[in-house]
């Protein structure tokens, strides 16, 4: 199972567009999505705060504001 992390705000529709994105993907039973809370950690606000919504696998970014269903599923296909 890949860990993916989801850096995330509330109130945030791109945020709530990324999620049901990726539980709608087809190879979803692949993955797991821990969703973080972007403001709740300064380091991370700095870092991300205006590129949230953010995936990421481990440190690797792999597509901010929307789902890049194509950059994704090359990441899924080399995982």
């Amino acid at each position: 199972m890949i860990e993916l992390t989801l850096l995330s705000r509330t109130y945030c529709h791109l945020c709530e567009d990324m999620l049901n994105a990726l539980a709608q993907h087809p190879r979803q039973g692949e993955f797991r999505v821990q969703v973080v809370a972007v403001d709740a950690d300064p380091g991370l606000e700095d870092r991300y705060g205006i590129l949230v919504p953010v995936l990421l696998h481990k440190d690797e970014e792999i597509c901010h504001y929307h789902l890049d269903l194509p950059r994704f599923d090359a990441f899924l296909s080399g995982s």
